[in-house]
């Protein structure tokens, strides 16, 4: 089958997340035999600074650590969805593209409705910036792909689309795998970017006071850190490395001994059942992880075997420090969770999971193949 997708990003995964998730799928329905088609607009912000801070190696390292994916850029002015669609089967929206870029494809698969057209969201916006969501035009849209229940219900309660369907991000294990390594070169590492006012306070009690009072060695990995965040960082001991491609995230995890996942403010208060890639990263990679607080209510992880979770300050420092000197539970825990990934939650599971909502919209017939 033809899918093609328009993201924000493939190339660049400078605060966007998405990417990561994206390239797992599109390298899996590759490898799959299916011909994907992916375009980006040539202004998009994420690229913009990727290509402001690194130029174009961090585009050659990319190309090269994923071969078999490429995208197209795209003037949102001057482009031809006729030639971009062209014998679609399968047309995927990533919600930040523009509300006019989506209004417009729903208007060609209103007048080509022999491809399914879904919406995707992977972000908790529904929530938190409702009237935004609510502008885009879904009119034509066969369904919603929703990274979490809570944000499919939200579509369907406000009848913000026709269908949606729950559809998890997951751990693209071609590139986020244990890797063998020396010894250690850290105990504790982060990767993250800042909260932007949405996990500030979090990422102080769950990470930087933590680190102090256990006098570990400790790096942070991420972007859009103001300088007083720094300050933050460097009194605590922590080394800052700025900017990670996520493709090399499995290397520096394996140089580390334990990470932690401190989620966004609406993922751990409002939108529960969403932890974010980053977990599935993790774990995928062998490492143990210890979490702040956030309610898996779809149980997808099991707490307490797959990782350990802190529900405030002290409890992390106690469950950090059980596993730094504790071999055993770490390794009880790493294997447990890497084997929930591989058994449950990998791009090939959700390649798996998006075929089947295909042929549940009725636009494809059961079967159809790659081509």
């Amino acid at each position: 089958m033809r899918f093609v997708i328009f993201t924000h990003s493939l190339v660049s995964d400078w605060n966007h997340g998405n990417a990561h998730f994206l390239r797992g799928i599109a390298t899996d329905l590759v490898v799959r035999g299916h011909d994907v088609r992916i375009f980006e607009p040539c202004d998009g912000w994420s690229l913009r600074n990727l290509m402001a801070e690194h130029g174009d190696t961090a585009i050659l390292d990319f190309e090269r650590t994923y071969p078999l994916i490429r995208s197209s850029l795209f003037d949102e002015r001057t482009l031809d969805l006729d030639q971009m669609l062209d014998g679609a089967d399968v047309v995927i929206v990533h919600e930040w593209n523009s509300h006019d870029l989506v209004k417009r494809i729903g208007e060609h698969r209103a007048a080509h409705p022999s491809y399914a057209l879904f919406f995707h969201d992977t972000h908790h916006r529904s929530l938190t910036d409702s009237d935004s969501m609510e502008a885009y035009d879904l009119r034509h849209y066969d369904a919603v792909l929703a990274y979490g229940g809570v944000i499919r219900d939200i579509y369907r309660e406000r009848r913000w689309a026709k269908q949606a369907w729950t559809w998890h991000e997951a751990a693209d294990i071609r590139v986020f795998r244990p890797r063998k390594t020396g010894r250690k070169t850290g105990d504790l590492v982060w990767i993250g970017n800042w909260g932007d006012g949405e996990r500030t306070e979090e990422i102080r009690e769950f990470l930087i006071e933590p680190v102090k009072a256990l006098k570990i060695k400790a790096r942070v990995y991420g972007v859009r850190y103001p300088e007083h965040a720094l300050e933050e960082l460097a009194g605590a001991g922590i080394e800052y490395g700025g900017w990670l491609p996520n493709y090399r995230v499995p290397e520096v995890f394996s140089q580390h001994r334990v990470t932690v996942h401190i989620p966004r403010r609406p993922y751990s208060r409002a939108l529960p059942g969403i932890p974010t890639i980053r977990p599935f990263e993790a774990l995928a990679c062998g490492i143990p992880l210890v979490s702040a607080p956030w309610d898996d209510s779809e149980q997808i992880f099991q707490p307490g075997l797959d990782y350990l979770a802190a529900r405030n300050r002290r409890e992390m420092i106690s469950r950090l420090q059980a596993v730094l000197f504790d071999s055993k539970l770490a390794r009880e825990l790493a294997s447990h969770g890497l084997a929930t990934i591989r058994a449950r939650h990998t791009c090939g599971h959700r390649v798996d999971e998006l075929l089947a909502i295909c042929e549940k919209t009725g636009k494809l017939a059961a079967g159809k193949g790659a081509r």
